[in-house]
């Protein structure tokens, strides 16, 4: 379970590097390059939420929603 943990703490950090890269291009004009790195955080986000969500469940301590 810890290393599902891991997983989505990366996915997280992915996500979050992913959005940072989006506005940085968004600084610099380049829209489309920042859409694409956005649309990549969300993915990752959601992934991230879903294995987190997952390991909750079994573990028994989720509530829902």
């Amino acid at each position: 379970m810890q290393d599902a943990h891991r997983q989505a703490a990366q996915l997280h950090e992915l996500a979050a590097r992913s959005h940072r890269t989006s506005v940085d291009y968004l600084k610099k004009g380049d829209h489309v390059s920042a859409n694409w790195h956005s649309e990549r955080a969300l993915e990752y986000a959601e992934r991230a939420f879903l294995l987190a969500k997952q390991v909750h469940i079994r573990s028994g301590h989720f509530a829902s929603v």
